[in-house]
């Protein structure tokens, strides 16, 4: 597994040990008291999946158990507390069997070091990259495997890359083949490889923009002869405008904003309104707030996440445009796991 490096901006995404200094440093009132009766039930969770394993049981059966348990430990208890009980998963001996699903230890262990990079997103995917690290994963891993990329957040990551290739298609059949379109942190951008619009021409431009130079790489090689530019540029580079890319019929944001704390959203959804032309629509997207697998993905997949309902989005709508200039909606996936903003730049 490569342990190739990426250096962050530093300035706008969010990593587990923000997280937790962030609520580590709210305790509560009767902090040491839920945390001890937190450890105790991690304990025993742990420790049934722990002998579940040992019985053989069925993978899918032990891993649906422990993900619905650590969701309902996850809201029960205070950030704070949560925040402390998450290495004690980490570090339980049971770790070892979860780790064994190359879903969850490329999400742990972070090759590309930063959370939901393409690849990891790829094992959701069951994209061909992929293939090589499943087929060296044990029978149980791949098991576990089987289970971890048809959960219901995983369900949602799809359904959301065919909602961006219908996006892109509906706008670029409104343009007469003059759409120009911005993808902000595009990973591998997945879903062109659906588009109508890309395969038969009919766009100006689809501009990439991604920090991460493996997949700036791997867009720029994939796509290359088409209307397709893969751009090397962040969030800060978007904000401090040391890029002039123009402007745009659609801007989109698909896996950045769960990274994203409320200020640094507000501000780039200002600058991609400024970036929309007249009729434009910028999307942004947000895992949702109660997801089943919000404890498995912050304990044995090291994946934090700042998780958004809809009042959530409304407040990031609102605070980055005058209503009178925008016509705006939210709106849930059909499994409800991830929330979308839709703004329209009026004329």
């Amino acid at each position: 597994m490569s342990q190739f490096q990426i250096v962050l901006d530093g300035e706008s995404l969010i990593t587990p040990a923000a997280i937790a200094t962030e609520f580590n440093s709210q305790r509560i009132e009767f902090y040491e008291e839920q945390l001890a009766t937190g450890k105790a039930e991690i304990a025993l969770i742990l420790n049934i999946a722990q002998q579940q394993f040992g019985q053989r049981r069925d993978p899918a059966d032990i891993i649906h158990r422990i993900a619905g348990s650590l969701h309902e430990a996850r809201n029960k208890y205070q950030p704070s507390v949560w925040q402390e009980l998450i290495p004690l998963v980490q570090n339980h001996a049971v770790s070892d069997f979860f780790l064994q699903d190359p879903f969850t230890r490329w999400s742990f262990e972070k090759p590309r070091g930063y959370s939901g990079d393409a690849q990891l997103l790829d094992f959701i995917y069951g994209h061909p990259s992929i293939a090589g690290e499943v087929a060296k994963a044990t029978p149980l891993g791949r098991a576990l495997y089987e289970y971890t990329k048809d959960a219901s957040s995983s369900v949602a990551v799809r359904e959301r890359r065919d909602l961006l290739t219908r996006h892109v298609d509906e706008i670029a059949a409104t343009r007469g083949g003059e759409a120009e379109i911005l993808t902000v942190a595009a990973g591998h951008l997945r879903e062109a490889n659906r588009s109508a619009a890309l395969r038969e021409g009919s766009l100006k431009r689809w501009v990439a923009l991604d920090q991460d130079p493996l997949s700036v790489g791997s867009i720029a090689r994939d796509f290359m002869g088409t209307r397709i530019e893969a751009v090397d540029g962040s969030v800060k580079s978007l904000l401090t405008r040391s890029q002039e890319l123009g402007q745009f019929d659609f801007i989109y944001a698909a896996g950045l904003y769960d990274y994203l704390t409320e200020k640094v959203a507000v501000k780039l959804t200002r600058r991609c309104l400024e970036m929309l032309k007249p009729n434009g629509v910028f999307l942004f997207a947000n895992f949702a707030r109660d997801i089943h697998v919000d404890g498995y993905m912050e304990t044995f997949m090291n994946w934090a996440l700042l998780l958004r309902s809809e009042f959530d989005m409304w407040q990031i709508i609102h605070a980055s445009a005058d209503r009178e200039a925008i016509e705006a909606r939210v709106q849930f996936g059909a499994n409800r796991n991830v929330v979308y903003g839709i703004i329209q730049k009026r004329s």
